[in-house]
């Protein structure tokens, strides 16, 4: 037996070792409606990316939606959010549990057992805004039975979008987004125990149109997209409610092309081809370029390993997403349906029994670490759970 390594399963009891995995990329794609023909050409679909075997399949397709908008893990269920209908599913079968009709349904948060919903629309024909007595309503998660709703009054007047839970507090960004030329730049603030708006944050003249919404730490930060002439950054502190936004761009970031990998925002400009990032602790005014060469339609990052998940689109055709690494290098890219929107990483906690372990001690066989990247060698490899011969196991070097 090679003495270069010993495998064997920790944990309180010494009898098993646990640690997060990437089980699945589960991605959203938009599919393809041809608003001239007021018709769907290509449904929206539901996908799963293997890390594993670097197998793509489509795991549903969602026929009775003209788009898709938003997808979310919460314990063992998937909601997605597709054109009027929000839909459960069960994360290990994909399963349909229930629906929901939801005129204008647009994101997804969930608090304990309640789903907040964000609303938006506008018209197929004339492309005007569809005004909603609610831009913010509550759902039951165990049948998505209906709960409550701010009206206009007691909550956001305009379309709302992205919402980040924290501290029992809802954060919804207020865009306006379907009214052309009266864009609002506004985060509202709800709480979650007793559902009351609370609080309104002005992001400023520059900080209209927030698309994207992110947290690291006791901050929240938006992506906006201003009235489509530029893009701006806007910072959020947590304890104050004070904004700061900075001005990033001339040209606006389009929508969806951005996401938070460590202390840096990762975005794109709309059009171009490469990606920026932007340093969350000195506020720059402009990114960085990172030394791509490819116009991209969604970002989003795997924290487990700091891989960057890109997809690209023509919007009709095709759907591709690319894979890169920490240092930003291609690793591996795989086919999607039309327009991958939302990604998001299905991680799991994975033990390994002591009984597992022994028959693959001393072997060199195919192994992987968890995120599916194979390792040439076991003398490659650092204390971890990997994959080998098909089982997890933990390499204690």
């Amino acid at each position: 037996m090679k003495n270069l390594f010993i495998l064997f399963a920790v944990c309180i009891s010494y009898l098993s070792y646990s640690q997060q995995y990437l089980h699945q990329v589960l991605i959203l794609n938009e599919g393809y409606f041809d608003f001239s023909l007021n018709q769907t050409v290509v449904p929206p679909t539901i996908g799963s990316y293997d890390p594993i075997s670097e197998i793509y399949t489509t795991l549903d397709t969602l026929t009775n939606s003209r788009f898709a908008s938003d997808m979310i893990i919460e314990g063992d269920f998937v909601y997605v959010a597709a054109d009027n209908i929000l839909y459960k599913y069960d994360i290990n079968t994909m399963n349909i549990v229930t629906t929901q009709n939801i005129s204008g349904i647009r994101n997804l948060a969930v608090w304990n057992d309640k789903i907040a919903v964000s609303r938006g629309d506008y018209d197929n024909t004339t492309f005007a805004p569809i005004l909603f007595n609610s831009y913010l309503q509550f759902y039951n998660t165990s049948d998505l039975s209906f709960y409550s709703e701010l009206d206009t009054i007691t909550g956001p007047k305009w379309s709302t979008q992205n919402m980040i839970v924290e501290n029992d507090n809802l954060y919804i960004t207020i865009n306006n987004a379907f009214e052309f030329g009266n864009e609002k730049g506004i985060v509202g603030v709800v709480d979650m125990t007793s559902l009351s708006y609370i609080n309104e944050i002005d992001l400023g003249p520059d900080g209209k149109n927030p698309d994207n919404l992110l947290i690291r730490g006791n901050k929240l930060y938006t992506v906006n997209n201003k009235d489509w002439s530029g893009a701006s950054i806007s910072e959020i502190d947590l304890t104050s409610s004070n904004s700061t936004t900075t001005n990033i761009s001339l040209v606006s970031t389009g929508c969806g092309t951005s996401c938070l990998k460590d202390d840096k925002i990762i975005y794109q400009i709309s059009q171009d081809t490469e990606l920026y990032e932007w340093d969350l602790l000195t506020a720059p005014n402009a990114g960085s370029p990172l030394g791509f060469s490819q116009n991209f339609y969604e970002l989003a990052v795997n924290n487990l390993d700091g891989y960057i998940y890109a997809s690209s689109t023509d919007f009709f055709s095709y759907g591709t997403i690319n894979i890169y690494d920490q240092n930003n290098n291609f690793v591996k890219s795989f086919n999607t349906s039309i327009t991958p929107g939302k990604i998001i990483f299905d991680t799991r906690n994975t033990s390994v029994s002591i009984n597992e372990i022994n028959p693959l001690i001393g072997k060199e066989n195919t192994i992987y670490d968890l995120n599916g990247k194979q390792i040439n060698s076991i003398k490659n490899t650092t204390n971890g759970v990997y994959i080998l011969n098909g089982k997890k196991v933990f390499i204690k070097r």
